[in-house]
């Protein structure tokens, strides 16, 4: 697959290893249910959630454990955050280049990598509205970024 803003090939990326039920070893459904709801009471995001209980409980894949994703769980507890994970770090990091192209004006590396990363953040917009997951008006701007993550 090529890269999104470069003229240049990419290269694959591994892939997960296949398995079809939860390992005999791992937590039990509940268990991770319940850890999954204690860690987002904390303010983990969905991706910190995963990567502690993969490294720290023993829990090589919440969906297969659970049958659900962590995304799922939470928003079965009334957890779950308005915006998705991957639209609000992109936003995070629109903010913090516009702040800094505020103090440093010339800098046109990363007047460029505020467009790039723009462009991905509309890219994904375009996505959630076709799925559902952000309303028809609900609309990207910089400004309504920094209130929304700042």
């Amino acid at each position: 697959m090529a890269r999104i803003h470069a003229r240049r090939k990419g290269r694959s990326g591994s892939s997960p290893q296949t398995r079809e039920k939860n390992p005999s070893w791992a937590l039990k459904q509940k268990e991770v249910e319940s850890k999954v709801v204690e860690l987002s009471s904390e303010g983990k995001s969905t991706s910190q959630i995963g990567i502690e209980l993969r490294d720290m409980h023993g829990v090589p894949s919440v969906k297969l454990a659970t049958g659900k994703s962590i995304s799922k769980i939470l928003k079965e507890k009334d957890m779950s955050s308005p915006l998705p994970e991957d639209l609000t770090n992109l936003m995070r990091k629109a903010v913090r280049l516009g702040e800094h192209l505020k103090v440093n004006n010339k800098d046109v590396h990363n007047t460029r990598s505020l467009r790039l990363t723009e462009a991905k953040i509309l890219r994904l917009v375009k996505y959630y509205r076709s799925t559902n997951v952000l309303d028809d008006e609900w609309k990207y701007s910089l400004s309504d970024a920094k209130l929304l993550v700042g």
